[in-house]
């Protein structure tokens, strides 16, 4: 094989591999099967323990998905009293976060505010958002978190 050749043939491959990668996952993403109408009973959803409280999930965000979302989470979370899920993040999703019962402490792209039963957060993809329980008794919070079918998955600019 000639250099010229050896030099070339990696950089083929790149390109390659790149598309491949793009079809496997759209093939995936077309065997994605949408929630069918249902309502999710109370005694039947997940429900898991955690260092930093509870959480009753209906929808898991591991590949769920309705007609026009995938990745959607749907649950509610009981924070214990000074613990937070995880410090503030981002992540590709739309998400909102109302809050049902309890109070604490918003984080938004940076700023922090009051947090009280009532309140409604909306994150768009990649803003930096959470909340944490800094009050005495736990916070309780319903939250839905998508990303969306047939858009392209949004990009992080620098947020």
């Amino acid at each position: 094989m000639h250099d010229t050749m050896k030099k070339i043939t990696p950089y083929l491959l790149i390109p390659i591999f790149s598309l491949l990668s793009a079809w496997v996952g759209w093939k995936a993403h077309e065997q994605q099967t949408d929630l069918a109408s249902t309502i999710y009973k109370a005694n039947q959803i997940e429900k898991v323990n955690e260092a930093w409280g509870d959480i009753q999930i209906y929808t898991p965000e591991n590949g769920t998905g309705t007609y026009g979302t995938i990745n959607t989470l749907t649950a509610v979370a009981d924070i214990d009293a000074g613990q937070e899920i995880h410090p503030p993040h981002q992540h590709t999703a739309e998400e909102f976060m109302y809050i049902l019962e309890g109070n604490g402490t918003w984080s938004l792209n940076g700023k922090e505010q009051p947090a009280e039963a009532g309140d409604l957060l909306y994150a768009k993809p990649w803003d930096w958002h959470g909340i944490k329980n800094t009050g005495d008794k736990p916070l309780k919070f319903f939250v839905v978190k998508w990303d969306n079918k047939g858009l392209p998955m949004p990009i992080n600019q620098g947020k």
